[in-house]
């Protein structure tokens, strides 16, 4: 299981920061800082929240939620209604 989590964070953190640095023309360097150090990568990276069915965009939606709201559970992904 660890070594899928790898691949799966490895995946999210290369398709995520290409399009934080596409959407907000950071650096890649600072775009991949920003999602690390994210409470979105920190809920991606919680084997225990089984997150690997979400898309890049749903990740990056959520990262972008918690950019403006402080929090990624504001995401539209993660609602239910």
């Amino acid at each position: 299981m660890r070594e899928y989590m790898s691949l799966f964070l490895d995946y999210y953190d290369k398709e995520v920061v290409k399009m934080i640095v596409e959407k907000y023309n950071y650096t890649y360097m600072e775009a991949f800082r920003k999602f690390l150090n994210s409470k979105t990568y920190r809920m991606i990276s919680n084997i225990n929240l089984e997150m690997w069915d979400f898309g890049c965009p749903a990740i990056f939606e959520m990262w972008e939620c918690e950019q403006i709201t402080g929090t990624p559970q504001s995401s539209s992904c993660l609602r239910m209604n």
